[in-house]
């Protein structure tokens, strides 16, 4: 612990004030993803800026850990070597992106207005927030350069070769995740492979979804005939389904179950929240599993919810309030899915044996 956390008190107890700029960089890093700014290779190169703060800030917050682990220079820089080859030669299809990065070409899918991966947006930091969790675990293996840790840079790499060649940027992307882990093995060894195996495989859901329609189309399909029979139990009796669209016997006015509302990117942004909460507060691999599997009914219940109170409101205050409702109640779906997560996690610690803590 350094001289100045030591003598100087944090900002309101959770902030040194060394940090100050690096969370400043981390912020206009998100600022720099708004639509506003689509277009540019700034915003990009500002969001880089804000994953090496964030990187600072866990080295910062773990001080005691960084100075125990060792062949820091070794990893970095061939980690730095790493994101040169994906930066340079990482991205070989250009017909919606002239850029030659793999990350310009994520950055522009988490970014799009239309797409549904605004969510990788926030899985590095979630990561290296659950590094800092796992810290003390992580310095407490036997950390020594392991060669074997090779042969996943070399998986890495024929990954991206290989996207590379069929043009499929996800491949590449993967390619990178994997020649990463590798390297952290080779410099850390097989135990840390192990140990950081549970943080670095989150940095799935930093992988475009695509091909998903199929997922999303019938999710939206459920969601419909559910909140349909909903309905006439007396919430809108005269409720009319057609195929995703919720109309009033008149067809006057209707809504439809849109699919950025209740297709992958609600289902993807609870599994990941699931796994999350799964892994930290769970060793028994049945209860990770019931945490994981339920991101499936509860993005299915949050959407029904949402859906339901918009009926609702529209049936009391016209179309105009339950179209306004539509627009503005999003939050709803992650509220009911949230206290659904929590509700489940609070049952799963009761059932079976006391689980021991992490």
């Amino acid at each position: 612990m350094s001289a100045e956390t030591k003598n100087t008190p944090p900002l309101l107890g959770l902030i040194w004030p060394r940090e100050i700029p690096l969370l400043a960089l981390v912020a206009f890093g998100f600022y720099e993803t708004s639509p506003d700014f689509r277009g540019s290779p700034w915003p990009v190169l500002w969001f880089g800026g804000a994953v090496l703060a964030g990187v600072t800030l866990l080295a910062g917050r773990c001080a005691d850990e960084w100075r125990k682990l060792p062949n820091k220079l070794f990893f970095f820089a061939l980690a730095a070597v790493w994101v040169a080859v994906f930066t340079l030669l990482g991205n070989s299809t250009f017909g919606y992106l002239d850029s030659n990065s793999i990350f310009a070409w994520a950055f522009d899918t988490y970014t799009s207005p239309i797409g549904d991966g605004q969510y990788g947006l926030f899985m590095p930091f979630a990561i290296l927030g659950l590094f800092w969790w796992k810290r003390q675990e992580l310095v407490a293996q036997p950390l020594q350069l392991w060669w074997p840790g090779i042969l996943l840079v070399a998986a890495g790499l024929l990954a991206h070769l290989l996207g590379y060649v069929v043009q499929q940027p996800r491949l590449s992307l993967i390619g990178f995740f994997i020649g990463l882990y590798g390297l952290t093995g080779l410099a850390w060894g097989r135990h840390w492979l192990r140990a950081s195996w549970f943080p670095i495989f989150l940095l799935a859901f930093c992988i475009p979804p695509g091909g998903t329609d199929w997922l999303t189309l019938r999710m939206r399909l459920m969601v419909s005939w559910i909140v349909e029979h909903i309905a006439h139990l007396g919430l809108a009796p005269d409720l009319v389904r057609d195929g995703t669209q919720l109309l009033d016997s008149e067809h006057t006015f209707g809504y439809e179950v849109a699919a950025a509302c209740s297709g992958i990117r609600s289902l993807t942004a609870l599994l990941a929240l699931t796994t999350i909460y799964g892994f930290i507060n769970f060793k028994s691999p049945w209860k990770r599993a019931v945490m994981i599997g339920s991101a499936f009914p509860l993005a299915i219940l949050g959407n029904v919810a949402r859906l339901c109170f918009t009926i609702m409101v529209a049936e009391v205050g016209g179309q105009s309030a339950g179209k306004a409702v539509e627009t503005n109640a999003g939050f709803i779906t992650f509220a009911v899915a949230i206290g659904c997560v929590y509700l489940l996690g609070r049952w799963l610690e009761k059932t079976g044996l006391k689980e021991p803590q992490p």
